[in-house]
């Protein structure tokens, strides 16, 4: 097992609640009543079975813009470029409960809250609101995308996206680096982050949150570096998280039925499942891969399941 039980229940469960908040907000939004707030609803000329190719090539474009802006050391610009996105995806998914609710000017009240949450997110560095707004960032995302693919462009999508998750781990350790530098540089990672430690180190840790108790985060960081103190991560990366969403939203939009979208992403979590059982410890996988055959799946279950109208 890569973790240990608690951990991996955790992670289990958080992308659980993800899942499931995803498809609460996909489901909002795809009411012609309830239109994506600041200027996001996709045009009605926009042609699904052309629109995951320009997704595929934009996500390229955006790759190689991040890898340009780390060789100019351009560490503030890449901040604050999260930090906007993570607060536009963020005012989304807020704004998709607020409407529920009819609460007057839901789409400003979502906006603020969510710029106050991507700034304790990315320049402040607190792990609870990182996983917390985690859960909201990836259904925001994942609204935006749904009204613009279809079930064969995120079939491909899947696809394509698992040979470079391949690649990108297992060939050229590119997602390792990423993270890494993100951790250490950018100081947030885009994804649920979870550090943890044995018992003795627990000891250590307690003890020097003890002793400089009023002492910043980032001056306690360094007593840790110094006592070398070791505390495992971990981390599932937000692609890992988010494709998942889009494909159930995209079977929601579909089918308009939120069966069919619960099926993916129970086989989505099941694969997520068993990666973390048989994975090592210390070792890296690419996620992708495996959770593209856990939806896969699910897609065949449900059109077995509509064949013979049981759903």
């Amino acid at each position: 097992m890569k973790h240990n039980l608690k951990i991996t229940i955790i992670l289990i469960v958080m992308f659980i609640i993800t899942q499931l908040i995803g498809l609460f907000v996909i489901s909002v939004y795809q009411s012609p009543e309830t239109p994506l707030p600041y200027n996001m609803q996709p045009p009605k000329e926009v042609q699904e079975q052309f629109s995951i190719f320009h997704i595929l090539i934009s996500f390229v474009i955006a790759i190689g813009v991040f890898l340009l802006l780390i060789r100019l050391n351009a560490e503030t610009f890449i901040r604050f470029w999260f930090f906007s996105v993570t607060a536009l995806a963020l005012a989304i998914a807020l704004n998709a409960f607020l409407t529920k609710t009819n609460i007057i000017y839901s789409a400003i009240i979502s906006l603020v809250v969510a710029l106050i949450l991507a700034y304790f997110k990315i320049f402040k560095r607190n792990i609870q609101i990182h996983n917390f707004s985690e859960l909201l960032i990836y259904p925001g995302i994942a609204a935006v995308l749904v009204p613009i693919i279809n079930i064969f462009g995120i079939i491909i999508f899947l696809l394509v996206i698992s040979l470079y998750d391949i690649w990108a781990v297992w060939h050229t350790q590119f997602m390792q680096k990423m993270a890494n530098y993100q951790i250490n540089n950018l100081r947030f990672f885009t994804g649920f982050f979870i550090p943890y430690a044995d018992k003795k180190q627990k000891q250590k840790i307690n003890l020097i949150k003890e002793k400089y108790i009023d002492k910043s985060d980032e001056f306690i960081e360094k007593k840790f570096k110094q006592a070398r103190i070791k505390v495992s991560l971990a981390i599932l990366g937000g692609g890992d998280i988010v494709f998942p969403i889009i494909t159930a939203g995209v079977f929601y939009k579909t089918y308009l039925s939120i069966i069919p979208s619960l099926i993916i992403a129970l086989f989505a979590t099941l694969a997520l499942l068993t990666l973390f059982m048989f994975a090592r410890k210390g070792k890296f996988y690419p996620a992708m891969p495996f959770l593209t055959i856990g939806i896969y799946l699910g897609m065949m279950i449900d059109w077995i399941l509509m064949s013979f109208k049981i759903i």
